[in-house]
């Protein structure tokens, strides 16, 4: 088991997720929450399965079934803001997920569920679940760490999405390139002074400006938390 860095570097309000499931939904949520700034435990039941993780990946692993309550206890069930089972049964997630909110008290839990017609039961049921679409990853992230929507708008494949960003003030005065290059994304239009804006290469950004950024599903919010941090040279 590898612990958990404690000099990691991203948001203000870090949240320690358990993943369950390390496929590659799963290794995608958890790398993309650890270069957030957030401490991340993945269970697996096949040790192989971390090796999507990478070798410098700083969180826990944790070899085991994620609905068995010792494991969830390695993982650091009992400190964690939230829950996601990933795993590629159905079974197996919901009756994780309800573990881990039931047992051990996390509210902030999600489960990815297969079969629709479940899904909406267990929505009934306040367990908030995602399906097998292109922006999982996104809706994850968004479930685990957000409390409103995160996408205003997404395009008929789910594979681009449009946000709006709390723009950090340090980045008044720059140009709109320089908040691409550092978030990934692309800046669709600005709402300035009550009227919508498309933004060229010239725009420079100012001072209560409605910025809403395009980025390609499953990146969103780690580009909206750069933009809501001042840039990097200012650090």
């Amino acid at each position: 088991m590898r612990s958990v860095s404690e000099g990691s570097t991203g948001t203000e309000s870090t949240v320690y997720v358990v993943v369950m499931g390390c496929g590659r939904v799963g290794s995608a949520v958890a790398t993309a929450l650890v270069r957030l700034g957030h401490e991340v435990a993945v269970i697996d039941r096949d040790e192989s399965a971390f090796g999507r993780l990478g070798d410098d990946f700083p969180g826990h692993t944790v070899l085991g079934m994620g609905f068995d309550r010792d494991v969830l206890i390695s993982a650091g069930i009992e400190r964690a803001d939230a829950f996601a089972a990933v795993s590629s049964g159905d079974n197996s997630n919901i009756i994780s997920t309800r573990v881990a909110r039931e047992t051990f008290g996390v509210e902030r839990v999600v489960a990815r569920i297969y079969d629709a017609k479940r899904a909406a039961a267990y929505e009934r049921l306040g367990i908030p679940t995602v399906a097998t679409v292109p922006w999982t990853t996104d809706r994850l992230l968004h479930a685990l760490t957000h409390d409103s929507e995160t996408a205003r708008w997404r395009d008929p494949t789910g594979s681009v999405a449009i946000a709006e960003v709390n723009l950090h003030e340090g980045w008044v005065g720059r140009r709109v390139t320089d908040l691409e290059e550092a978030t990934g994304s692309r800046v669709a239009f600005l709402i300035r002074f009550g009227t919508g804006l498309l933004p060229d290469r010239r725009t420079v950004l100012q001072a209560d400006d409605s910025v809403y950024i395009a980025a390609v599903s499953g990146s969103v919010s780690e580009a909206i938390t750069h933009a809501e941090n001042p840039p990097v040279d200012e650090n």
